[in-house]
């Protein structure tokens, strides 16, 4: 147990950058074992519910997908996969709008709420905030993004509220609904925002440069410092798309990314309002 010395010591610790990220925005994409465990989940809420109470614009971005397997298996369907992404036929698709909309996205307004913040669930489709064009025929209903309007969490944050955003995003056609990947909508969401940051919330410790052994854990990474990461293999299989994400986040205005372990209690405080760091940062 901390004695209060050491919780003086943290706290002072804390404080510049309470001072450094007030009133600046910052995007987390939620997902992983993170959702699934009940203290992990906790841990997560009130990591973000704090970031929020001491001024912190945060805007939340979550997956689901576990949640949209085990409702598939319940009506028979086997979940298919292409490229790393959901196969998502128009039965699969009224499954994700449930789970993602409905029941995730209500369970952690709720949770947010039980521990003392404000949260407003929306989905892509509130608000026009996302719309997309299908991505390819072999993917279904999969939606490759075109336009964000960030006016509805606008609002939402200037009245203390944190977005929580689920990525289904309306087409051109009357009444269509396209699938969005988690990942991609939370980096192009930072961008428009203009966020501080992106978080991106995983099952690993961060980048690595031996996949698999956490004692190469690389703490910071520049965008020069990427494309040798990834001729290396030290980027490989899912964390690839993460990494191209937080490239593409970084080009467009983001000021710093971060890949962190959601496993790891209160790694987002721990990354953000520490002097230790806990995951990858990659920078410009």
């Amino acid at each position: 147990m901390l004695s209060n010395v050491d919780k003086a010591r943290l706290l002072s610790e804390a404080l510049p950058y309470i001072q450094k990220y007030n009133k600046k925005t910052v995007v987390i994409k939620y997902g992983g074992s993170a959702m699934l465990e009940d203290t992990l989940r906790r841990a997560v809420i009130s990591d973000i519910v704090l970031l929020s109470l001491v001024g912190i614009r945060v805007v939340v971005v979550h997956g689901g997908g576990p949640e949209i397997n085990e409702m598939l298996a319940k009506i028979g369907k086997e979940p298919r996969f292409i490229g790393g992404l959901r196969h998502t036929d128009e039965e699969t698709m009224e499954v994700v709008q449930m789970v993602l909309c409905g029941k995730v996205n209500k369970a952690l307004t709720q949770l947010i709420g039980e521990l003392g913040g404000r949260a407003l669930g929306l989905s892509g489709l509130d608000g026009r905030l996302l719309t997309a064009r299908q991505l390819d025929e072999d993917h279904g209903l999969v939606g490759e993004l075109e336009s964000i309007d960030p006016a509805p969490l606008i609002t939402a944050l200037d009245h203390g509220y944190i977005p929580v955003v689920s990525t289904v995003a309306g087409g051109a056609a009357p009444g269509s609904v396209y699938n969005i990947n988690a990942d991609t909508a939370a980096a192009r969401l930072a961008a428009r925002l203009a966020a501080e940051k992106l978080i991106l919330l995983t099952d690993v410790r961060g980048l690595m440069r031996v996949p698999g052994d956490e004692d190469t854990l690389i703490p910071m990474v520049t965008l020069s410092e990427v494309p040798p990461l990834l001729k290396s293999g030290a980027v490989r299989g899912g964390m690839i798309p993460k990494v191209s994400c937080c490239v593409e986040a970084l080009r467009a205005g983001v000021r710093r990314t971060h890949i962190l372990d959601g496993r790891i209690p209160h790694s987002i405080l721990i990354e953000m309002l520490s002097d230790e760091g806990v995951g990858t940062m990659i920078l410009k």
